[in-house]
């Protein structure tokens, strides 16, 4: 019996396939049909690839182009293929091949060849293959990344204002902590819509703000003169600031009701030292509801590289730098170790204090990150909860975290009924 693989060598326009069965002995005999990428053209496509009774199917991962090509035939071919008669177990498998591995010698190029290519290294084990998930997660990424870059272009935005006033000799960053925070942005308002005089402005802040009044009249002291170009330029940004949080804000909505089948996975993450109800939410985009690709936590911390590496020979480990991995769980680790070891007590704070003069302050946060990796795949793949070993936190931090983590649920319309205390797994 013949079992067919199918290679595609993707292109922006075109497709170049080929299709050869592979359990023969000697040369593969190929057959080649160039495809354009269309979306009828990728339905007969699929179509074509039912008729010629393809097995499955490897393509590479030029750019963002093999997108629709894995969707299309995720959609119309593989279901077909999964229940024709006589079907294997990897029969209707999608394979995405990382370029680098299906690098061909140098010289003359063509696309049928290094589709050709594709089908042997795949049947020799030699390509490195891509995770890619299911179309739901699929859709969880695309949200959960879509606001990670609005929220680069609103850290983009602070820093062009803060640049734009300094030129302007409003000195407004010097006394305030936050720039785009609620006292300044009544100034930064004030002064576009035509305010000149400084006393007027400094009685905008808030009471709590620490620059008092004479210090804010100093640095406002140039909006006597402020040329109006200025002005429209300050009145610009603060629109795009505006429009800005109102778009996360509707994604964050977005996500809450995708992900409102899984609330309860959502809060088991939220409960660690360190993360939160979006950082949650973008872990379970990033590995999905139960982490359940992966059969272990080293096998997950070794898909996000935050594993030490190993390069061994002779018995001797030459370099343990971390490999490579997902960018946007490498990110929110990184980012969740550092708030993790501000929380005085925990077990994350008691390890960084104990490595650091060691390792230094990057490694300590890596070996962390690390630590809670482990702690995400026990969460979701096991459905454990976290328990804090370290000494006896504050009861009232531990209350004042826990009623701003309900806050943050219930804004983004889960419904949260307190209950008892859950049974804790350890971190």
């Amino acid at each position: 019996m013949h079992y067919r693989i199918a290679g595609i060598d993707v292109h922006k326009r075109m497709l170049a396939v080929v299709v050869a069965d592979v359990e023969v002995a000697g040369e593969y005999e190929f057959e080649s049909r160039c495809w354009a990428t269309s979306p009828a053209q990728l339905r007969l496509l699929a179509a074509w690839l039912v008729e010629e009774e393809v097995q499955e199917v490897v393509m590479e991962s030029t750019a963002q182009y093999w997108r629709p090509v894995w969707e299309v035939l995720e959609r119309y071919w593989k279901p077909i293929c999964e229940k024709q008669e006589g079907a294997r177990p990897m029969s209707g498998r999608l394979h995405l091949a990382q370029a680098q591995s299906n690098r061909g010698p140098r010289g003359r190029k063509n696309d049928f060849g290094d589709a050709e290519r594709l089908v042997k290294r795949l049947v020799a084990g030699e390509l490195i293959l891509s995770l890619v998930p299911d179309a739901e997660q699929r859709l969880w990424r695309t949200v959960t990344r879509a606001k990670n870059q609005l929220s680069r272009t609103r850290v983009q935005l602070h820093n062009r204002l803060e640049a734009l006033l300094e030129q302007a000799h409003l000195k407004l960053s010097s006394v305030v902590s936050d720039l785009l925070g609620v006292s300044a942005r009544r100034m930064l308002k004030a002064i576009a819509d035509g305010e000149r005089d400084p006393a007027a402005l400094a009685r905008l802040a808030d009471p709590s703000l620490r620059a008092t009044p004479e210090q804010l009249c100093d640095t406002l002291s140039a909006c006597h003169e402020l040329h109006p170009i200025y002005r429209e330029l300050v009145k610009m940004s603060l629109e795009e600031l505006e429009l800005l949080d109102q778009q996360m804000g509707q994604l964050d909505q977005k996500m809450a009701t995708l992900l409102s089948p899984y609330q309860d996975q959502v809060e088991r993450l939220a409960e660690v030292p360190g993360l939160g109800v979006d950082s949650a939410q973008q872990i379970m985009a990033e590995v999905g509801a139960a982490a359940a690709t992966f059969p272990s936590a080293g096998a997950l911390s070794s898909w996000v590289g935050a594993c030490p590496g190993q390069e061994e020979t002779a018995g001797v480990n030459h370099n343990r730098r971390s490999p490579k991995g997902n960018r946007q769980m490498r990110r929110l680790l990184n980012q969740a170790a550092n708030a993790a070891i501000k929380y005085q007590g925990s077990i994350f704070a008691i390890l960084y204090f104990r490595y650091v003069g060691r390792m230094g302050h990057n490694q300590t946060i890596g070996v962390i990150g690390h630590r809670l990796c482990r702690l995400i795949w026990k969460i979701l793949h096991q459905g454990s909860r976290y328990q804090e070993r370290g000494p006896a936190i504050n009861e009232k931090n531990k209350q004042k975290r826990t009623a701003r983590m309900i806050r943050q649920l219930r804004r983004l319309g889960y419904r949260v009924e307190p209950t008892g205390s859950p049974l804790p797994v350890p971190a």
